[in-house]
């Protein structure tokens, strides 16, 4: 999974607001005609175009207006379904309302924790378990930025998302970092493993019942 860099204004490679890739972007200023019919250049506008697609975006005082979806990282190939809902919503809305984004994402977070064994009803309970079970540090601190930043968004809190929009872009990488560790992993080292002759598969069945007397 790559790593994913928000639109920014006048910086000179991020992912695309149209095409998603990671690529140099162009800025210029916007001209406009005066009453005098003569160009001048507009105040606080901005135009950027990707180098990549070829496609342009517009801002206004260091926001972006056009258009107004952010592209967000896309799900992760191994998202579930019944949480997959929720994420491209919020991927829809999250350029108009980063708030609105991250409650959505916040409820994707709890649908999520179903997919991993929790029971889904409250967030913290669920984490505290799934540290209990031996999750990995990074992940559970994936967890909790989703859990403190989705609170925010539900909850007056200490962080202003509407604010601080990038931090509501970080959520979907946390998310997509989540599904990658507990879920599209182990995936692909069952799958590795299932190759292997039938066997060598039960020769380490047999080595682990040894190990492990009823």
């Amino acid at each position: 999974m790559q790593k994913y860099y928000p639109p920014q204004y006048q910086a000179r490679e991020f992912n695309c607001v149209h095409c998603g890739v990671y690529a140099g972007q162009h800025w210029s200023d916007v001209n406009v005609f005066n009453r005098a019919s003569k160009y001048e250049t507009a105040k606080g506008l901005g135009a950027c175009m990707c180098t990549h697609c070829h496609r342009w975006s517009y801002w206004h005082e260091g926001n972006l207006v056009i258009p107004s979806r952010v592209a967000a990282v896309q799900a992760h190939e191994d998202f579930p379904e019944g949480s997959r809902a929720d994420y491209e919503e919020a991927r829809e809305i999250v350029g108009r309302s980063p708030k609105a984004a991250a409650a959505l994402l916040r409820l994707c977070l709890q649908k999520l924790m179903r997919e991993l064994g929790e029971k889904g009803n409250n967030i913290n309970d669920d984490i505290k378990s799934l540290v209990q079970k031996g999750v990995p540090e990074f992940v559970q601190q994936a967890l909790d930025f989703c859990r403190v930043v989705g609170n925010n968004a539900v909850h007056p809190g200490e962080i202003l998302l509407d604010d601080t929009p990038d931090v509501a872009i970080a959520l979907f990488e946390m998310l997509n970092v989540i599904v990658e560790q507990r879920i599209a992993m182990p995936k692909r080292i069952q799958a590795q493993y299932a190759e292997l002759p039938e066997s060598a598969r039960r020769a380490i069945e047999a080595r682990d019942t040894k190990a492990n007397p009823a």
